[in-house]
This record gives structure tokens, sequence and C-alpha cells, in this order.
């Protein structure tokens, strides 16, 4: 199925899915230790019947019995040979149960193995076991590939990446939580959805964990931050052990009864995972039947995520930042602690900017004189920052090798630093983001330089714009930096950067950056010129500045626009950020304790 036609049938009505497999398998005499996507090429008139029940129960989608069969997890049973056969029958066992009944649905489960930083895994590992799987399935004739109960969010965008590689089909992305709303490597919601709706999934949810009143809350934060249609295939209820054998506590009838609210949180697909038999189908199917799904919302913030937290750049909310300070170029403690592979001196230092308040981390590993290892410095500290801190990231770079080396272990969506007007580099940067889900950073200057004139900078950026929006990024994705100079050195050109600024919001209402440090280089006082340009910059419409966080005099500049820009409701953020000011400062008072130490020797007189 094309995905015009798939997402036409899910704006019209509920789609609703089969339940579970490994269930019906049991029932029908599955063992323990055996590997049931080999039923597909043992029993596969067992597979047949239990298609057949789900058809009959009034499921618009029968999903394959292929779970675990990708080529890693196949190795387990010593099949990873018999990988493309097994799918294959999955398919044709799947389509001919519907007998045109059914869309069929490929469906691809976890590997099985740890990514790094977690075990041992690499991206590209992942990549090409899902990969082979989801070009069997799309070879057999499935209509759609549904990857589900991901509870890495790095194994998950391989595998949607390795499914949209291996075919035009609809991917669909779920992935399971525990009772805390996280994922197994701590994935919230909002930093899942994100992401995956970044890689391109075109459904996105959640399945198994446990039933379905948890899963409304779930719906509800997805569809809050999202414009992805989304699916929910909650277990039948908390599984008890009954003469060694799980029992599900949910009935059928009480099952659908959660269909309405499931519906009014946003689902667009429901279906059911374990426990889940034809019967509670069958009532799901009863409930959901000429309903129809929410419109889906259009959203006009931006979004980055790390791998357990989202952060939205809003231009009604408070002004979130960029923590600029690990690059080596200006700082020789951390080139050597690269050229040493001491990676801990740089997420100590993300560490550090995350406490001081930056909402996102630039990592930058430009190493002068050894340019040739940046893609294997990049991997690395990318690797050991994402594990320091929760912040999403910013990867500072023109190597196009780095990037995707920093891409393939970034376990969310960040930021590209940067592309710029220069057409085979700006190009490439565009797809490198469109394959791997990242937000873009052009830089308005091209192969002749910085234009003096905003009017000029003005023209590359409608070049960066458009090339990326006709390549399929959303304008939310795209951040354009005006660039500044020294005020030392060319003085006239601080206003240009903020009539640009100006222009860039009036003409194409994109999000804007600047590097806000550049205009005192060489000068005096820094962070007091730099904290007055950035509130001259905020006015202008500056929606992500890339600061020092430990400068205090620009988080007064910050706090302080955004009171008076109405960017900080009730100034809640400045009352705070001035409490903390006011408690540091009493704590500060007794200066280096003499005032206590004099009355604590008068108390023990």
């Amino acid at each position: 199925m094309d995905k015009k036609s798939f997402k036409k049938l899910l704006e019209e009505r509920i789609l609703v899915f089969d339940g579970a497999m490994g269930t019906m398998l049991q029932r029908a005499g599955l063992r323990s230790g055996e590997c049931p996507e080999a039923y597909n090429l043992k029993h596969p008139d067992g597979i047949r019947k239990i298609h057949q029940q789900y058809a009959e129960a009034g499921c618009d989608v029968l999903q394959t019995n292929t779970f675990g069969a990708n080529p890693i997890k196949l190795a387990q049973y010593g099949l990873e040979k018999e990988t493309a056969s097994i799918n294959q029958y999955a398919v044709w066992i799947a389509k001919e149960a519907s007998d045109g009944r059914c869309l069929v649905a490929g469906d691809m489960g976890p590997s099985g193995k740890l990514m790094l930083p977690m075990g041992d895994m690499h991206f590209r590992e992942a990549y090409r076991a899902y990969y082979e799987q989801a070009k069997a399935l799309a070879k057999a004739g499935a209509d759609l590939i549904h990857i589900e109960t991901m509870s890495d969010i790095q194994e998950a965008k391989a595998a949607v990446i390795a499914a949209k590689d291996a075919s035009d089909l609809p991917v669909i992305c779920s992935m399971t939580y525990d009772k805390n709303l996280r994922t197994l490597a701590g994935s919230d919601p909002e930093s899942a959805v994100v992401t995956l709706e970044a890689v391109g999934a075109d459904v996105i949810g959640v399945n198994c964990g446990f039933g379905p009143e948890p899963m409304l809350e779930i719906l509800r934060r997805m569809n809050q931050i999202s414009e992805s249609y989304l699916i929910v295939q909650p277990n039948a209820g908390i599984p008890k052990l009954v003469d060694g054998v799980a029992v599900y506590d949910l009935s059928p009838e009480k099952m659908a009864g959660h269909v309405e609210q499931l519906i009014a949180a946003g689902a667009n697909i429901i279906g059911g995972c374990c426990g889940t038999t034809p019967e509670h189908i069958r009532q799901i199917y009863r409930a959901a039947v000429g309903k129809r799904p929410k419109p889906r919302k259009k959203y006009s913030f931006s979004t980055f995520a790390s791998g357990s937290k989202a952060v939205i750049i809003d231009e009604k909310g408070p002004t979130k930042t960029i923590g600029e300070c690990i690059n080596p170029t200006a700082k020789k403690y951390l080139a050597q602690a690269i050229l040493e592979g001491n990676f801990d001196v740089i997420a100590e230092e993300a560490r550090r900017q995350e406490g001081a308040g930056a909402d996102l981390i630039d990592v930058n590993m430009g190493v002068k004189a050894h340019r040739d290892s940046e893609k294997e410095f990049m991997e690395k500290a990318i690797l050991s920052v994402q594990q320091a801190v929760h912040a999403p990231i910013s990867i500072d770079t023109i190597s196009v090798e780095a990037m995707k080396a920093g891409l393939e272990v970034y376990r969310g969506k960040p930021l590209i630093n940067s592309t710029n007007g220069e057409d085979g580099f700006l190009d490439q940067v565009i797809q490198i983001a469109k394959r791997y889900g990242a937000a873009i950073l052009g830089l308005t200057l091209d192969q002749r330089g910085i234009p003096a004139q905003a009017k000029e900078r003005l023209k590359i950026a409608e070049k960066i714009i458009s090339r990326a929006m006709e390549a399929g990024l959303r304008k939310e994705d795209i951040f354009i930096d005006a660039l500044v100079l020294t005020a030392g050195a060319e003085q006239e050109r601080a206003l240009e950067t903020l009539r640009t600024i100006r222009l860039l919001k009036e003409t194409f209402g994109v999000k804007t950056v600047l590097g806000i440090s550049n205009i005192s280089h060489g000068l005096p006082c820094r962070s007091e010129l730099n904290s007055v340009f950035l509130t001259m910059a905020l006015e202008a419409g500056l929606d992500l500045p890339i600061i020092n966080p430990y400068h205090e005099n620009t988080w007064a500049a910050i706090r302080g626009a955004d009171v008076l820009t109405g960017k900080d409701s009730n100034a809640r953020m400045y009352v705070a950020w001035a409490q903390g000011k006011e408690n540091e400062e009493e704590m500060g008072k007794d200066s280096n304790a003499r005032l206590y130490v004099a009355w604590a020797q008068g108390k023990e007189n």
C-alpha cells in the first residue's frame, strides 16, 4: 500500500490491528525454547488458522509471525540463513489467510542485543539486520512494516531507517514503557515521538508492557508534541502465573470499554498485544467501528530530543540556549583530552554546562592538525556526552563523515551545526539530516564569504530554506544563523546582523540561531558586551542563542528579556532565577567562612 492511501485511511476511520501471536502459539503447543518464527516453515497451517481467526474477528490489519525474524535473533536458533524464507513465508501465509479482507503488516521486533554504549551493537549492525528483514517482507508483498515492542530508541531509529531504505511502504514504530512511563533505555513518550517522527516513521505509538489505562497518558503526551498518527496495542491487563502459565486478567469486554478513551487520547490505530485473543479483537472492532479519529494538529514549534528528554523551541515560550564550551579550538585542555582519548573530560564539560542551564550542548571535535581523526573523535564524544547529560546535542562540524559518525550513535534528534549556501555541501547536509532525523543550522554565507548587507544574507537563507523544504525537511527543522562578526574589527556589521534576524523572521518565519560570544572577540569585559548584544538580538527575534552558560550576565539578559517580551508567563522563570541568585549571595556573604569560624570558636570557648 502506498503511503498516501494509508494516511487517507487513518484520517477517515480507526484501524484495528490483530492481537497476540505468541499467546495463540502457546495455546497451539509452542514449547519453551522453540523458535516461534520457525513455525512459518514447519507449521504453516497452524499460523494460517490463527490469522484467519483474527480476520474473522473483524481486524483491518494482520501482523506476520516475524517478531523475532531478524538475522541477529534467528542466529540464537542457528536460523540466520533462513531470514529471507521465514519472512517471505510469513507474508504469504498471512495474505492467504486474509483472502483480501485485511492489510498485512510485516512485523519486526527487537534484536535481543544492546546498542552502544550499553552493549556492543553498533548502529550499522542493527541497520543491516533490519534492512535484510524489511527487504524480505516487502518483496513478499507486505502492505506495511510494523516495528514494535522497542525499548531502545537507538535500535528503533536503526529499524525505521532500514525499513524506509528497503521499500516505500508505510512504516509504523511503537515503543514499550514501564510503570514510570519510560522505556528500558530511558526514553519518555516525548523524546521517543520526537525522534521517531524525525526519522520518518508514518505512525508512532506504544504497545505491550501493561493494559490500556496507563497507555492513555502516553498517547496524550505524544499527541501534545507530535503531528504523527498514533498506534496503541495494550496487553490484556496484568499477567498472573497459574500453574506456570501466564493468565491475563482483562476480559474482551473490559478491554473494549477503553476504546473511546484511547481514541479521545489520539489513537488512530488500536490493536492488542500479550494476552489478547480473537475475541478481544472482535470486541475492540465493535467498539471502534464507525468512530472517527481526532484530527491531527499542525504545530509551529521546533523540537530536539536526547534519548531521555525532548526540548521545544517555541517563540511563545522561554528562550532556550546552546552551550558553546566543548570546542577544542580555543581550549588546549580539551584538545589534549581528545588526543589522549580521555572523553570523560568532554562528558564532564557537558555535564557542567547542563548544570549551568544550557538546553542543548554543542559538540565540536575539530582539533587542528588532526582533521583526519575528526570522525573517530566525534563518535566517541557523542557516545560519552549523551551518557552524561539529558540535554539534546548539537553536532558541530563541517566534515560530512564526522556528521554521519555522530548521527549514527546519537540516541535522539540533534541539530547539525552547520551547513551554508555552497551548493554541493548544502545538498549533502540536507540529505544526511533527512536520513538520520536531524534539524539543520544554515549559515548565511557561501563560497564568496559573509555578505556585508542583510538583504544579501537573506538571499542565501532563502536558498537554504527552499532546498531543505524541497527535500522534505519541515520548516520547523530549519534554523538560520545571521552570523555575527567581532565588533572590535567590524563594528558596523553588528547592526546588520540584527537587521538580518528581523528580516528572517518577517520574510520566512524560520527559527534563528546566533553565536553571541563572537561579538566581543578581542575586546575587554566580554561577558558584559555579550549580554548587551544578546538582549538586542532577542528583541530582534533571536530564538536559540549559542552562549557560554557560565556567564551570569547572559542569564540576566535572557531571563529579563523573556519577562519583558511576554515569553516568561507571570515571570515564573525570572523569579526562580532571581531567588537562586539571592540564595547564592546569602551563601557567599561569609567570605572564606571567617565569621562562621569565629562564631564557632566562641561557642567552644
